[in-house]
């Protein structure tokens, strides 16, 4: 019982960071778009540590995009593409640090790019997809590893 309820106290503060975090970059014009820089996508890199990540960074996006006024759309896809990056962050974790943001990197230059050229913002998919996958280096790749490494010496005590 123990261990369940870490475990949802885990994915229930991801899931509020995530929102907390897309909320200010919001405020700041970065938190959708065609670029755009969510510096909530760095969380994406937490499965690496604990598997509770995983749900509590798709409730978070769900969460977050229902309140920045996100479409439909991106509200399913963009969801969608931060739950199959964090599964492949979770699968990478015992590979090397290093990998664990390329899943969420993929997964979101890929999809995010359809959903904005369905959604009308102007653009070609490869346009598009060099535009968000930069976001996407900067805050999965970037800050993402910080991240990783500011976690690491504690990461028996936090999760």
């Amino acid at each position: 019982m123990k261990k369940k309820t870490k475990n949802l106290t885990h994915a229930a503060l991801i899931a509020a960071l995530y929102v907390v975090l897309t909320y200010a970059a919001n405020m700041f014009g970065l938190a959708s778009g065609a670029v755009q820089i969510r510096i909530s996508e760095a969380l994406t890199v937490l499965p690496y540590f604990t598997p509770a990540a995983i749900p509590g960074l798709f409730v978070g996006c769900v969460t977050a995009n229902l309140l920045t006024g996100s479409t439909a759309l991106d509200i399913v896809f963009g969801s969608l593409a931060t739950l199959l990056g964090a599964l492949g962050t979770y699968a990478l974790r015992k590979k090397s640090k290093y990998l664990a943001p390329i899943p969420p990197i993929a997964a979101n230059t890929i999809i995010i790019p359809c959903v904005l050229i369905y959604a009308g913002i102007p653009g070609a998919w490869w346009y598009l997809a060099l535009t968000v996958g930069a976001g996407e280096v900067i805050s999965c790749g970037v800050l993402g590893i910080i991240l990783i490494n500011a976690l690491r010496k504690r990461a028996d005590t936090i999760f």
